[in-house]
């Protein structure tokens, strides 16, 4: 969430994930005019001197293939959500915590485009603790009421609200105009979003549902590095395997840990488990990292 980052690197992995998300190329799918004028363009340039108009060719198809992927996330988001709120408004409990994390997932694989948008991240991502009392809502206000207080009574204000959000989210992606720029670091970032709460277990502390908010950041992280690896492959194929290779072992270590569709709750791994993910966490971080010199993005 926006206020887990200092601020210089949530503007940038802000910056560089939304700029898979261009209004003009999605026009007439959702966005309302009112909408659009509510929410300025934003437009970023990278200092390198390498990003001339051949270069932003050279990741021009990178670009519009990450719009689709992020649209695609955002659709599911809001059709995930509502089931759970569906639930939630039921006071059908238990169905409501099955629809929980997978919802969550979606949003997770895109999170840091909320962050510029406006409060949406904090409302619907917010902890408790993480903003004032009397402005806590989202997934999390519900989750403590499901898993702690064992109860949906009180709750249809915030599951109705939580639906707003997704949906509002859904239709500002179509309306944001950001120029391609450091998309590497949208990947890092995400890399940091496990690293500062998912592997530590503080983000789900009710359900402990971590490994799926896990499992998503770094699905999303390996999905810009896909996208670019066709040009990172060309300047330095051997980075390139490595990236992969880091991804894969990282994956592997995850692997036991499924449960059917989903994941095992976090309190059910011990402390060389933590330790070994985090381990392959930070491996796959450092050459991640270095991919956007070699690009010049």
């Amino acid at each position: 969430m926006k206020f887990r980052y200092t601020v210089p690197t949530a503007v940038l992995s802000a910056a560089l994930l939304l700029s898979g998300c261009g209004a003009n190329e999605q026009a007439g799918k959702g966005a309302t005019p009112a909408q659009a004028s509510g929410n300025t363009a934003v437009k970023m340039n990278s200092s390198s001197s390498g990003n001339t108009a051949n270069q932003k060719a050279d990741f021009q198809q990178a670009v519009d293939q990450y719009r689709e992927y992020v649209i695609q996330e955002c659709d599911a988001f809001v059709t995930e959500t509502g089931k759970f709120v569906e639930a939630v408004n039921k006071g059908d409990i238990e169905n409501a915590k099955s629809l929980y994390a997978p919802a969550r997932m979606h949003y997770e694989r895109i999170e840091p485009i909320a962050e510029a948008l406006g409060d949406l991240d904090p409302n619907i991502d917010a902890r408790d603790g993480d903003v004032d009392a009397a402005e806590w809502r989202g997934f999390h206000r519900i989750e403590k009421a499901l898993w702690e207080d064992k109860t949906t009574k009180g709750q249809k204000e915030f599951a109705d609200r939580l639906l707003s959000d997704a949906k509002l989210l859904r239709a500002k992606v179509e309306t944001v105009d950001i120029q391609a720029s450091l998309l590497v670091t949208g990947a890092v970032e995400l890399l940091n979003e496990v690293s500062s709460s998912k592997v530590t277990g503080e983000e789900e502390r009710y359900s402990h549902t971590d490994l799926y908010d896990f499992a998503a950041n770094v699905e999303g992280a390996k999905k810009i590095y896909e996208l670019l690896a066709p040009q990172l492959t060309k300047k330095d194929a051997d980075l390139s395997k490595q990236i992969a290779d880091r991804f894969a072992a990282l994956e592997k270590e995850l692997a036991p840990f499924k449960k059917g569709e989903g994941y095992e709750t976090y309190d059910k791994l011990k402390d060389n488990d933590i330790r070994t993910l985090s381990q392959n966490l930070d491996a796959l971080a450092e050459p991640l990292s270095n991919m956007g010199k070699l690009l010049g993005v």
